[in-house]
């Protein structure tokens, strides 16, 4: 076991408020010392890292994605479709998907993730056709050949167009099978000690693809489990009028109907919310992950994130799928939060700080990993990204954290997980890119020609 001090940052965001000018000491995938400003470490160290040309974050953390959607980003008969009828176009392209396909789309996700500076990331996975009923466990090899940590949610479809919902009728599956198959996978892959690569969490599609049933079983195995619930709830006026007519009520009348206005819940977008819905979401504690690229590409609205934080619930960012935002790029999408929320609440309100706090503890909060995530503090992971202000683009700059977003950070110089680089000189340590791209377009060529 080695000692690493990363000596005397440019700056250092610790989303904490603390002095840690001076760097980090990283011992045994733990952070045990923040160094001040103009200090050396009080403990023995073995080796150092000069810091003193990089801007350190904690790593970002993803709290909502769909992996397998990199095979279908940009196909033209969906560019200009808002949510319902883009659903409904893909769904048939989706349901063709097979092992391989999965495996490498998951891979391309995580690795464009990496190289953007995230090191946790959630994927909300639905799709389960007879082909593809291992899709989780699939995910899970997949993610331990990158490195990145991620929280892996079993999805489900269970109403399907016969039953008045969106989805494909062989898309959907029986709830039994839902159910048995879930509880598996928590028992099998689910870890729960604060080095954990691996979550599990449980997560109905929405209130257009699946039963009143599956909602409540599954918040009730939830509980028994003791693992996080996910869904999309409020992203779109239709799906408020689709509530209205399918349950005769609005969208947060019902998610308390099924059991889950609850600390144990975080939801996808949350944009369409009354005064009076935001106040009870608050008071249950309910997470809302933004996700702005995905809200304007779909004309879907904005989250109004500050009432919802004002309220008590707190906030996370998602890159979302990668065919609704497209680009699987957090640090990007923190931008992306900044400025879309200056437009509803003003600048003075939404600061780059308050929008990389959204990306790191907000989203640590919204997974259930907020004592050991989302920081750069004492007994923390050593989970964090370090960006290079070199380019052309930061000349002149003189906040270096104010310019890792109003200048257009895209990609991180170096990225750690657990306290071992995974990116080094924004290459990936664990996998060849070029490699895996070159696979990844063939099999999306493929789906769109089956």
């Amino acid at each position: 076991m080695t000692t690493l001090w990363i000596k005397n940052p440019m700056a250092i965001f610790t989303a904490n408020d603390q002095d840690a000018r001076g760097g980090l000491l990283i011992s045994n995938g733990k952070i045990t010392e923040l160094v001040a400003l103009g200090q050396s470490p009080k403990q023995p160290y073995d080796t150092f890292f000069d810091a003193s040309q990089l801007v350190i974050t904690p790593g970002l953390i993803n709290s909502h994605h769909h992996f397998y959607q990199t095979l279908t980003r940009a196909w033209a008969p969906v560019v200009n479709a808002p949510l319902f009828p883009w659903l409904t176009t893909l769904y048939p392209v989706w349901a063709k998907l097979n092992p391989e396909q999965l495996h490498l789309a998951t891979q391309i996700a995580l690795s464009e993730l990496l190289l953007s500076g995230c090191t946790f990331a959630a994927d909300h996975h639905y799709l389960f056709p007879q082909q593809l009923t291992d899709a989780i466990d699939i995910q899970v090899n997949a993610a331990k050949e990158i490195g990145l940590r991620v929280m892996l949610t079993r999805g489900s479809m269970s109403l399907g167009q016969d039953a008045g919902g969106l989805p494909p009728q062989h898309t959907v599956q029986d709830i039994d099978i839902i159910l048995k198959d879930s509880e598996r996978l928590v028992k099998k892959y689910h870890q729960r000690s604060p080095d954990a690569m691996v979550n599990m969490a449980l997560a109905p599609c929405s209130p257009f693809s699946v039963t009143q049933d599956i909602m409540k079983e599954s918040a009730q195995l939830a509980q028994n489990l003791d693992v996080r619930l996910h869904t999309h709830l409020a992203e779109t006026i239709d799906e408020e009028n689709f509530c209205l007519n399918m349950f005769g009520m609005r969208t947060v009348d019902y998610l308390e109907s099924v059991g889950w206005l609850s600390d144990r819940t975080w939801l996808a977008h949350g944009i369409h919310f009354n005064a009076d819905e935001i106040r009870r979401l608050g008071q249950a504690k309910v997470g809302i992950c933004h996700c702005p690229h995905s809200n304007m590409r779909l004309a879907s609205g904005i989250c109004p994130t500050m009432d919802l934080l004002d309220a008590g619930s707190p906030i996370g960012l998602g890159v979302d799928g990668s065919a609704s935002g497209d680009a699987s790029n957090l640090i990007l999408e923190t931008r992306q939060a900044m400025y879309l929320q200056r437009l509803k609440y003003g600048a003075e309100k939404i600061t780059p700080e308050l929008a990389l706090s959204w990306a790191t503890t907000g989203s640590a909060q919204l997974l259930g990993r907020a004592q050991h995530l989302g920081q750069l503090q004492v007994g923390f992971q050593a989970d964090l990204a370090c960006y290079a202000l070199n380019d052309v683009k930061f000349s002149g700059a003189h906040d270096p954290i104010a310019a890792l977003l109003l200048c257009g950070a895209d990609r991180a110089e170096h990225v750690m997980v657990k306290g071992d680089w995974v990116v080094k000189n924004q290459s990936l340590v664990n996998v060849d890119v070029d490699e895996l791209q070159a696979k990844h377009r063939v099999v999306a060529k493929a789906l769109l020609a089956a």
